[in-house]
Protein backbone atom coordinates (compact mmCIF):
# COMPACT_ATOMS: atom_id res chain seq x y z
CA UNK A 1 0.00 0.00 0.00
CA UNK A 2 2.86 2.29 0.40
CA UNK A 3 3.08 5.09 -2.73
CA UNK A 4 -0.44 5.57 -2.80
CA UNK A 5 -2.23 8.92 -1.37
CA UNK A 6 -3.65 7.71 1.85
CA UNK A 7 0.82 6.20 2.72
CA UNK A 8 1.36 10.27 1.26
CA UNK A 9 -0.77 11.94 3.71
CA UNK A 10 0.03 10.00 7.16
CA UNK A 11 4.09 10.29 6.62
CA UNK A 12 6.41 9.90 9.12
CA UNK A 13 6.95 13.93 9.03
CA UNK A 14 2.96 13.97 9.80
CA UNK A 15 2.76 11.64 12.81
CA UNK A 16 5.68 13.03 14.10
CA UNK A 17 3.74 16.68 14.38
CA UNK A 18 0.86 14.70 16.01
CA UNK A 19 3.27 13.50 19.00
CA UNK A 20 4.51 17.39 19.43
CA UNK A 21 1.35 17.84 20.85
CA UNK A 22 2.49 16.32 24.76
CA UNK A 23 4.65 19.97 24.74
CA UNK A 24 1.19 21.60 25.36
CA UNK A 25 -0.72 20.07 28.21
CA UNK A 26 -4.15 21.98 28.28
CA UNK A 27 -4.87 24.00 31.41
CA UNK A 28 -8.37 23.97 32.49
CA UNK A 29 -7.34 26.88 34.70
CA UNK A 30 -6.03 29.54 32.49
CA UNK A 31 -7.79 32.43 31.77
CA UNK A 32 -7.97 32.54 28.29
CA UNK A 33 -10.62 29.38 26.74
CA UNK A 34 -11.33 28.14 23.45
CA UNK A 35 -13.00 25.13 21.73
CA UNK A 36 -13.54 24.15 18.08
CA UNK A 37 -15.64 21.51 16.55
CA UNK A 38 -15.99 19.76 13.39
CA UNK A 39 -18.77 18.62 11.96
CA UNK A 40 -17.52 16.40 8.67
CA UNK A 41 -15.23 14.60 10.67
CA UNK A 42 -15.87 14.81 14.00
CA UNK A 43 -12.34 16.08 15.88
CA UNK A 44 -12.43 18.38 18.71
CA UNK A 45 -9.67 20.74 20.18
CA UNK A 46 -9.88 22.78 23.37
CA UNK A 47 -7.56 25.55 23.63
CA UNK A 48 -6.16 27.40 27.39
CA UNK A 49 -3.98 30.37 26.79
CA UNK A 50 -2.08 32.71 29.33
CA UNK A 51 0.22 34.87 28.14
CA UNK A 52 2.72 32.89 26.04
CA UNK A 53 1.71 29.69 27.40
CA UNK A 54 -0.75 27.43 25.25
CA UNK A 55 -2.49 24.39 26.17
CA UNK A 56 -4.32 21.83 23.43
CA UNK A 57 -6.34 19.31 24.17
CA UNK A 58 -7.40 17.76 20.44
CA UNK A 59 -9.05 14.85 19.74
CA UNK A 60 -9.09 14.62 15.74
CA UNK A 61 -6.82 12.18 12.96
CA UNK A 62 -3.78 12.95 12.98
CA UNK A 63 -3.85 15.48 10.36
CA UNK A 64 -5.65 17.71 13.00
CA UNK A 65 -2.97 17.05 15.33
CA UNK A 66 -0.37 17.70 13.50
CA UNK A 67 -2.60 21.30 12.28
CA UNK A 68 -2.64 21.81 16.15
CA UNK A 69 0.80 20.95 16.37
CA UNK A 70 1.66 23.82 13.84
CA UNK A 71 -0.72 26.25 15.42
CA UNK A 72 1.01 25.75 18.66
CA UNK A 73 4.70 26.08 17.35
CA UNK A 74 3.86 29.58 15.84
CA UNK A 75 1.38 30.79 18.73
CA UNK A 76 4.27 32.49 20.76
CA UNK A 77 4.96 35.00 17.87
CA UNK A 78 2.01 35.40 16.39
CA UNK A 79 -0.15 38.66 17.39
CA UNK A 80 -3.92 38.11 17.88
CA UNK A 81 -4.58 39.94 14.92
CA UNK A 82 -2.94 37.83 12.42
CA UNK A 83 -5.27 34.58 13.60
CA UNK A 84 -8.56 35.75 11.57
CA UNK A 85 -6.45 36.38 8.60
CA UNK A 86 -4.38 33.12 8.69
CA UNK A 87 -7.51 31.38 9.30
CA UNK A 88 -9.47 32.94 5.92
CA UNK A 89 -5.96 32.37 4.39
CA UNK A 90 -5.57 28.56 5.18
CA UNK A 91 -9.36 28.20 4.60
CA UNK A 92 -8.83 29.58 0.47
CA UNK A 93 -5.39 27.25 0.08
CA UNK A 94 -7.54 24.46 1.64
CA UNK A 95 -10.52 25.03 -0.94
CA UNK A 96 -7.48 26.05 -4.34
CA UNK A 97 -8.62 29.49 -4.22
CA UNK A 98 -5.53 31.20 -2.40
CA UNK A 99 -2.55 31.09 -2.14
CA UNK A 100 -0.27 28.55 0.73
CA UNK A 101 -0.98 30.96 3.86
CA UNK A 102 1.98 32.96 5.48
CA UNK A 103 1.79 30.74 8.69
CA UNK A 104 4.97 28.97 9.54
CA UNK A 105 5.31 25.28 8.43
CA UNK A 106 1.55 24.87 7.05
CA UNK A 107 3.69 23.24 4.34
CA UNK A 108 3.97 20.42 5.82
CA UNK A 109 -0.27 20.04 5.76
CA UNK A 110 0.02 20.24 2.12
CA UNK A 111 0.00 16.55 1.41
CA UNK A 112 -3.75 17.10 3.20
CA UNK A 113 -5.21 19.35 0.31
CA UNK A 114 -6.89 16.27 -2.09
CA UNK A 115 -9.01 15.37 1.39
CA UNK A 116 -11.79 17.70 1.78
CA UNK A 117 -12.67 15.27 4.53
CA UNK A 118 -9.57 16.33 6.74
CA UNK A 119 -9.95 19.90 5.89
CA UNK A 120 -12.28 20.95 9.46
CA UNK A 121 -9.18 19.16 10.95
CA UNK A 122 -7.11 21.32 9.97
CA UNK A 123 -8.67 24.85 10.82
CA UNK A 124 -10.10 23.48 14.23
CA UNK A 125 -6.79 25.26 15.71
CA UNK A 126 -7.23 28.73 14.44
CA UNK A 127 -11.28 28.24 14.76
CA UNK A 128 -10.38 27.46 18.94
CA UNK A 129 -8.01 30.78 18.95
CA UNK A 130 -10.59 32.88 17.65
CA UNK A 131 -13.86 31.70 19.92
CA UNK A 132 -10.99 32.26 23.10
CA UNK A 133 -10.49 35.24 21.69
CA UNK A 134 -14.16 36.65 20.93
CA UNK A 135 -14.52 35.88 24.78
CA UNK A 136 -12.48 38.50 25.74
CA UNK A 137 -9.53 36.21 25.98
CA UNK A 138 -6.23 35.04 24.41
CA UNK A 139 -4.80 38.62 24.02
CA UNK A 140 -0.89 39.00 24.65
Amino acid sequence: MSGTPRAALYSPELLALAVELANYPYDPTAPSQGEAHSRSCGSTIRLSASDDTLGLQVTACAVGQASAAIFARHFASADTASIAPAKVQIEAWLTGTGEQPDWPDIQMLAPALPYPGRHGAILLPWRAALDALSKGGAGR
